[in-house]
C-alpha cells in the first residue's frame, strides 16, 4: 500500500507534556492543533512562541510513545496505523547537543584507566574548599605501569614512580582520585596502592606512595572509591570483591604470604628505595564463581555494594556484615557496572560480552530482572558511566572502538528476535578520532575502549589508541 500524504491544511491534535517544571505550560494551553506536516523545529517554534512558553529559541526534542519524534506527525501516524483523529501526546525536552571532538592527550602505551578531578566530579565534592576550582586535573593509568595526571591544556604535570621506586610492578587496570590530593590504582600486580598528590605551582606535580594493599591473588580488574569514607572497592579475577580502607591506623595487617618477596631468601629478596605501609583488606569476599568484574558503592547508601562477574550475576552486598544479600542471575557473562540513582534504590545497568548492556532492579526477583536492554555495541562493553546531571542518561564504552550515549526515555518495545521486553538504542556514537582515514575492523581492534568517565568538563575516553579522548560533556541530554 502506497503511504498516503496528508491533505493540505490537515492538522493533528497534539497535548504537550513535559516533567521539567521550569518550562511547564498551563494547562490551559497544553493542546493544540498543528500542521499535520510539522517536524520537530516546527514544534519547538511554536512551543517558545509568545502565546505559549514565551522562551524565545529553545531547541527542544520530542518524545511519542517513547521514542525521539524523527519525522513528522503525519508519517508517524502512517508508521503506526493511526489516524490523523488520533490524539497524540508529545513530551518535550531540551534538545540533545552532540558530543563533540574536543582534545586528545598521546600515551606510550594503551590507556586502561581515566578519571577526572573537577568542581563537578565527586573527587572534587569530597575535597570541599581544599578543591581550587580552575585547576581541574586528569588521571590516566597506562599498561605501561604508570599513572600520569594531566592539566586541562593536555600537559603531563605529575607522573608516578616505577616499580622498583614503589609504584607498580605490571600494568595497571584501574584508577581514580579520592580527592585534590590522594587517589588510589590498582592492576595486574594484584595490589592496590594509595599515593598522596601535591603540587609545587600548577605546571609540576608529585605523586608519591604511602600505602600498599595486599589479599587479591588475581589480577585487580575494577576499583570504586568514596573519598568521605576513605573506603575503597576491588573487583579481581580471582572472584572476589575487596573492601578496603585508605587509613593505615584502622587497615588491619596483610597476609604476610601474599607480600613481595615472601617465597624468596633474605638474599634474594629485592628492596625498594621507597618504603610504603602494607596493609590487608577490611574485607575480602570470595562471592563469585568466576572472574568478577567490577564493584561499586549504592550512591545513597555506602553500607551497600554491587558487584557483577562472569558467572552472569549481580550481587548485592551489605558491607558491613560482607554478606551477599541476594543475587540476581542474567543470560550472559557481566563485564562493567554502574549505579543510576534513582529515588531509595538505583538502577544498574551491567555490561555484557554480548555486546548489550541490561537494566536491572536490584529489588525486583530474578525472575524479572531485566528492566530494559539497550542495544547497539558490535563488541563486549567493558565500561559504563552516568551522566553527573541527569539520572535518564548513560555513557558506555567497548571493544567496538566507540563510546556510547544513551537517553533511557527513549523506549521501544523489543522485537520478536530480541526477547521480551523495552529495548533503547543509542542517541550519539562517539567515534575515536585520530583513525587517518584507516577502515575500521569491525570488532574494534586497535582502537578498543578500555575506560571512560563523564563529567560536566567532557566525556573521557580511554583506550588501545593510547590516548585520552575529550569530548563535550554538558548539556548532551537534558
Amino acid at each position: 500500500m502506497e503511504p498516503r500524504g496528508a491533505e493540505p491544511g490537515a492538522q493533528v491534535k497534539v497535548t504537550f507534556t513535559t516533567t521539567e517544571a521550569d518550562i511547564q505550560l498551563p494547562e490551559t494551553k497544553r493542546q493544540l492543533l498543528v500542521p499535520a506536516d510539522i517536524r520537530r523545529y516546527g514544534l519547538s517554534r511554536i512551543l517558545n512562541s509568545e502565546s505559549m512558553l514565551d522562551t524565545g529559541a529553545i531547541p527542544f526534542d520530542f518524545f511519542v510513545n517513547g521514542s525521539f519524534l524523527r519525522t513528522s506527525l503525519d508519517e508517524y501516524l502512517q508508521s503506526n496505523s493511526l489516524s490523523l483523529e488520533s490524539n497524540v501526546t508529545l513530551q518535550y525536552v531540551r534538545s540533545l547537543i552532540p558530543p563533540v571532538y574536543e582534545a586528545s592527550f598521546e600515551h606510550d602505551d594503551w590507556v586502561s584507566a581515566v578519571d577526572v578531578l573537577s568542581g563537578s566530579s565527586p573527587a572534587g565534592r569530597w575535597s570541599g574548599d581544599a578543591f581550587q576550582h580552575g585547576q581541574d586535573r586528569i588521571l590516566s593509568a597506562s599498561y605501561d605501569g604508570l599513572l600520569r595526571i594531566w592539566n586541562a591544556s593536555g600537559q603531563v604535570i605529575a607522573t608516578s614512580s616505577s616499580g622498583s621506586h614503589g609504584g607498580h610492578i605490571a600494568s595497571i587496570k584501574a584508577a581514580k582520585f579520592l580527592s585534590n590530593t590522594q587517589l588510589a590504582s590498582a592492576g595486574m600486580d594484584r595490589t592496590v596502592r594509595v599515593w598522596k598528590y601535591s603540587e609545587s605551582d600548577h605546571f609540576s606535580g608529585d605523586l608519591k606512595p604511602t600505602l600498599e594493599l595486599y589479599g587479591h591473588t588475581g589480577s585487580i580488574d575494577s576499583l570504586e572509591v568514596d573519598g568521605q569514607s576513605k573506603r575503597i572497592l576491588t573487583a579481581s579475577a580471582d572472584g572476589a570483591v575487596g573492601f578496603w580502607t585508605t587509613s593505615k591506623a584502622s587497615a588491619p595487617e596483610a597476609d604476610s604470604s601474599l607480600l613481595p618477596g615472601a617465597h624468596l631468601s633474605k638474599r634474594r629478596k629485592v628492596t625498594s628505595s621507597v618504603s610504603a605501609a602494607q596493609r590487608g583488606p577490611l574485607a575480602l569476599m570470595s562471592i563469585h564463581n568466576a572472574p568478577a568484574t567490577a564493584a561499586v558503592f549504592d550512591p545513597r547508601d555506602r553500607t551497600v555494594a554491587y558487584s557483577v562477574s562472569q558467572d552472569h550475576t549481580v550481587r548485592t552486598i551489605d558491607l558491613t556484615t560482607s554478606i551477599v544479600v541476594s543475587t540476581l542471575t542474567t543470560s550472559h557473562p557481566l563485564l562493567s557496572l554502574c549505579a543510576i540513582p534513582r529515588g531509595t534504590s538505583p538502577l544498574l545497568a551491567a555490561g555484557t560480552s554480548a555486546r548489550h548492556i541490561t537494566l536491572v532492579d536490584p529489588r525486583v526477583s530474578a525472575t524479572t530482572t531485566s528492566v530494559m536492554t539497550l542495544r547497539g555495541h558490535t563488541n563486549k562493553v567493558v565500561v559504563l558511566s552516568a551522566s553527573p546531571d541527569n539520572e535518564y542518561a548513560l555513557a558506555s564504552g567497548s571493544h567496538d572502538g566507540t563510546c556510547r550515549i544513551w537517553d533511557l526515555r527513549s523506549v521501544r518495545p523489543a522485537t520478536k528476535d530480541e526477547g521480551l521486553g523495552s529495548v533503547s538504542e543509542p542517541v550519539y556514537v562517539i567515534e575515536r578520532e585520530g583513525r587517518d582515514g584507516k577502515k575500521k575492523a569491525i570488532a574494534g581492534d586497535g582502537y578498543k575502549v578500555f575506560d571512560l568517565t563523564w563529567d560536566k568538563l567532557g566525556i573521557f575516553s580511554g583506550g588501545e589508541d593510547k590516548k585520552i579522548q575529550i569530548n563535550r560533556g554538558r548539556d548532551i541530554t537534558i
